[in-house]
């Protein structure tokens, strides 16, 4: 028997032992969700605070009021005192408490007024704050399902359970401050009375910090299915997928998994709601019940003569009051708990820690470069998996090469690019830039003089100067530099069909917005990686949306349009990596051929079979 009872009571230690941890745990976030908020604005802050000062004291200051005023009367009665001079009596007692009255609802409409300036200016902070961390992070974070959950908490720990934690905080002070003058008054009393009214709203408050964590659990656990949701809602209403989903008939099916996730997050919901609305109701009723028994005790007191009927007033209202205070303290712990284990969410993934390496010595870029581009022996898996994307690559380019990359999809031509702009480190061997491994050189620095565009560049929906100017943000201004740039990748084309030219507006999402077809979107992006004055320049497919006009137009002047520069080439079309100076070929994800393109044919080796591949087609 003795060893049933131990059994049982291990598991409810440790659930005890659990929510402590977990309060503490909590508890520990305030402080700096004080200081964030401190640093979104001082003054509302330092407002609250006051605030809070001031409201702790009136609710004694009030019910003191009201007992000078009935004992006033009281006396006035006994005495049989002329109503004026009784009246003149009370007077001050009743400008007393209407003075404390008017300062309450003062206080009520300037801390809702604090609260409206720190809400917009906290959440602000944060968004900016999560945006800037993002900002920070590698490329493999983005790569990651778990990061997204990590942002999903993230933003719903945002501005407002920050806001709603110092909020909390401050009124948990009132509260302690509050009760500490009715302890003063009701153990003098009766130490009985005020040991009832604070055991009685206890078991209320456990159950409700029980079913806050189960609460914030049911959300932490929800990210992925909510991030599908939201994904779900994308794809319905964004342009970029309406034409599959209406040609396809996909909008009901879609919509139907849409629901089927809302009904189910609806269903767990109501759930928790409703076992935490019963144990309320339950312990609630034990809480009045336990009042009333005070209220009842008080009474008797004053029937039996011990107190004045001014003071059964003036201690029925701090009874009142001392209950509400007591059940707003323990309230305030258990809703800065439930803020707390959400700010674990935003706390931790503003710790994130990005994993690139960043060199202590900071170094510059050197242009024009002097030995070029050496990958020694490069090797590099996924973050995550046990294939090698890349292994035991080792190539030169010396400055002003052009170099054509080919190989079949997922050999690892964008891994390798991606490891050239630091993006990803390698896993081992090294990347030298003039000698000079790229981890040492300062990355913003890096990544300035590479000029880059990918197969799936992004289709900004801003103006003109916006899509082709963020390829060098710091020259927008430019025109000169804009046109050169435009024109370099064939976009002048493009600007000279819209009516408001560098000034008009891409894409549907917006009011005047004009939409593009995929050549001239490509047009657009080629000029925003020649825009970037950079020693290398990278295209990966940078015509494959091109008409072969176009593209053969561009390809004439490949080598004006990258003189001096070290230039990279991906491509499927031999016609077009042919014009390079040498041709690496990726197998599995290692280099098995390098050489011009009549090295290559007379090699009779993999490009020589696709490059006849290829050839036959247009035969």
């Amino acid at each position: 028997m003795a060893a049933s009872t131990s059994t049982a009571v291990m598991p409810r230690f440790a659930r005890w032992s659990e929510r402590w941890g977990n309060l503490r745990a909590a508890l520990r976030n305030l402080p700096r969700a004080i200081r964030l908020v401190w640093r979104a604005h001082r003054l509302a802050t330092a407002g609250l605070a006051l605030l809070t000062l001031l409201s702790a004291a009136l609710p004694v200051s009030q019910a003191w009021a009201g007992k000078l005023i009935v004992d006033g009367v009281v006396h006035a009665l006994e005495t049989g005192q002329p109503v004026s001079v009784a009246l003149r009596a009370t007077l001050p007692f009743l400008l007393l408490e209407f003075g404390l009255i008017v300062l309450g609802a003062l206080i009520g409409q300037v801390r809702s007024l604090l609260d409206h300036v720190l809400h917009a200016r906290v959440d602000h902070m944060v968004g900016e704050a999560i945006i800037r961390k993002a900002l920070s992070l590698d490329l493999q974070a983005f790569e990651d399902p778990a990061f997204y959950d990590q942002l999903q908490n993230a933003r719903r720990g945002g501005g407002s359970r920050a806001l709603g934690a110092v909020n909390t905080g401050f009124g948990l002070a009132q509260n302690v401050l509050t009760l500490g003058s009715f302890a003063v008054v009701l153990l003098a009393f009766s130490p009985l009375v005020a040991v009832v009214l604070a055991v009685a709203t206890l078991p209320a408050f456990i159950a409700q910090t029980r079913y806050s964590s189960l609460h914030f659990r049911l959300l932490t656990w929800r990210a992925p299915e909510i991030r599908r949701m939201q994904y779900l809602e994308q794809v319905l209403t964004v342009d970029s997928a309406a034409k599959e989903v209406k040609l396809f008939g996909l909008g009901e099916t879609l919509l139907e998994r849409y629901q089927d996730f809302f009904w189910s997050f609806y269903h767990e919901d109501t759930a928790l709601a409703l076992r935490r609305s019963r144990i309320s109701i339950l312990w609630g009723l034990v809480s009045s019940g336990s009042f009333y028994g005070v209220y009842a005790y008080i009474v008797w007191r004053t029937l039996s003569g011990t107190i004045s009927l001014g003071e059964m007033t003036f201690y029925l209202a701090l009874c009142r009051q001392s209950q509400g205070s007591f059940q707003g303290l323990l309230g305030s712990i258990n809703a800065l708990f439930e803020s707390g284990l959400f700010l674990n969410n935003l706390f931790d993934f503003l710790d994130i820690v990005p994993r690139m390496e960043r060199g202590d010595q900071a170094r510059r870029v050197t242009v024009p470069l002097r030995q070029g581009i050496e990958f020694r022996d490069v090797g590099f898996r996924y973050p995550g998996r046990d294939e090698w994307a890349l292994r035991h690559v080792s190539l030169s380019i010396v400055p002003g090469e052009k170099l054509a990359l080919v190989g079949a999809n997922g050999a690892g031509k964008t891994t390798l690019i991606k490891l050239l702009t630091r993006l990803y480190d390698p896993s081992e061997g090294q990347i030298l830039l003039d000698g000079v491994d790229l981890r040492e050189y300062d990355l913003d620095d890096l990544r300035s003089v590479i000029g880059v565009i990918f197969q799936d560049f992004v289709r900004y929906q801003t103006t003109v100067r916006e899509n082709i100017g963020f390829g060098q943000v710091t020259a927008l201004d430019d025109d000169a530099r804009l046109a050169d740039a435009a024109a370099r990748g064939g976009a002048d084309e493009v600007v000279a069909s819209l009516p408001q030219g560098y000034d008009a507006m891409l894409g549907r999402w917006f009011d005047q917005g004009h939409e593009l077809s995929g050549g001239q979107w490509q047009k657009i992006a080629l000029g925003r990686a020649f825009m970037r004055d950079g020693a290398v320049l990278v295209l990966d497919e940078p015509t494959a949306a091109l008409d072969a006009e176009r593209e053969a137009a561009i390809f004439q002047r490949f080598r004006a349009l990258t003189e001096g520069k070290i230039a990279l080439l991906i491509s499927h079309r031999f016609s077009t990596v042919r014009m390079a100076d040498r041709i690496a070929v990726l197998e599995s994800g290692q280099l098995t051929e390098l050489g011009s393109h009549h090295e290559l044919l007379e090699r009779d080796g993999t490009y020589a079979r696709l490059f006849n591949l290829q050839a036959q087609g247009y035969r």
